[in-house]
């Protein structure tokens, strides 16, 4: 509640200062279809303006009137979001966008996982990149599992995972990060220890 009240806060003043059009997502959402990121920013800036348009589109708070310069923002209150990729030992974009389609939420695979296939060009792979939205719904080592099994069924080897930022200790559920191609992890990427450290000092 008090995270959501901040978000509101934070959303109102911004709304407020710059005169722009706000809206709230997430648990922070004044509207059922706003829950969802993707739902709350359908369309894009390119249909900002028709949507500002509409009693549908009204802002939460701000004008409801279109700057064509500055657009709109988003603001929301959300769980904590763990970015993990999965690297192959493959240069075949196709093959990790057919493996991201298979295993993410949209199409029918892992609850809260959105996936993409996408090229590393700099390593010479190509890369399963996933945000898992609820860690208590999927945790890594599920994705990670998912990820390998799609890769096995098409002759794929997984060269290493990575994890874009930090995770909570639970997001693991009981394994290492090792078993989930995390050869290089330390404990200073558990979010739990980083926030010890940080609100320890305080």
């Amino acid at each position: 509640d008090h995270v959501v009240a901040l978000a509101h806060d934070v959303g109102r003043a911004l709304a407020e200062r710059h005169e722009l059009p706000v809206y709230f997502y997430g648990f922070a959402a004044l509207r059922d279809h706003h829950r969802r990121l993707p739902d709350a920013r359908r369309g894009g800036y390119e249909a900002l303006a028709a949507r500002l348009a509409t009693p549908d589109g009204e802002p939460d708070a701000g004008p409801p009137r279109f700057d064509p310069r500055r657009g709109a923002i988003l603001v929301g209150a959300r769980n904590v979001l763990v970015a993990y990729n999965v690297w192959l030992e493959s240069t075949k974009l196709e093959v990790a966008g057919a493996i991201a389609r298979t295993i993410r939420e949209a199409t029918g695979g892992l609850p809260a996982v959105q996936a993409l296939g996408m090229p590393l060009t700099s390593r010479g792979v190509v890369q399963v990149s996933m945000n898992l939205l609820d860690y208590r719904v999927t945790s890594i080592p599920v994705a990670f599992d998912a990820v390998e099994r799609e890769a096995q069924r098409r002759g794929v080897a997984i060269r290493r995972g990575e994890l874009v930022g930090l995770a909570p200790r639970a997001a693991f559920a009981g394994r290492t990060p090792s078993s989930v191609g995390l050869s290089d992890f330390t404990d200073d990427l558990y979010l739990d220890t980083h926030l010890t450290a940080t609100l320890g000092g305080e």
